[in-house]
């Protein structure tokens, strides 16, 4: 059984980038979103690479369950900054490079998710 070493995952390493930016961001939200959207969004950013440490340990059919989690939080991640943006929490600038490296993540992991199979 493989075993893949997270830390070099060039996957692990991006999502780690964009928990974070997010986190840099974060600072900027209004206070009343505190315990709402910004606490969302904050659980979502962490669980993208947590999930790919975690699924490291295991075989690559139950690695691949974890990047489906982890892929889950991305998309779930990009909406939430939409909402942020429609509330003008992040300007357009931030957003489209949160976007793109969203994107970038998620190319990347499911062309590595297709290799494991």
């Amino acid at each position: 059984m493989t075993r893949h070493n997270y830390k070099n995952l060039k996957i692990w390493q991006l999502g780690i980038q964009i928990a974070n930016d997010i986190s840099d961001v974060l600072l900027e939200f209004p206070k009343h979103e505190r315990y709402d959207l910004s606490s969302q969004i904050s659980r979502c950013s962490i669980s993208v690479p947590s999930n790919i440490a975690e699924g490291s340990a295991g075989t690559d059919k139950s690695f691949s369950h974890f990047i489906d989690i982890s892929l889950g939080s991305s998309f779930e991640l990009n909406t939430q900054l939409i909402i942020a943006k429609h509330r003008k929490y992040i300007n357009d600038t931030t957003f489209n490079l949160l976007e793109t490296k969203i994107e970038e993540f998620q190319r990347m992991t499911m062309s590595f998710q297709n290799n494991l199979k």
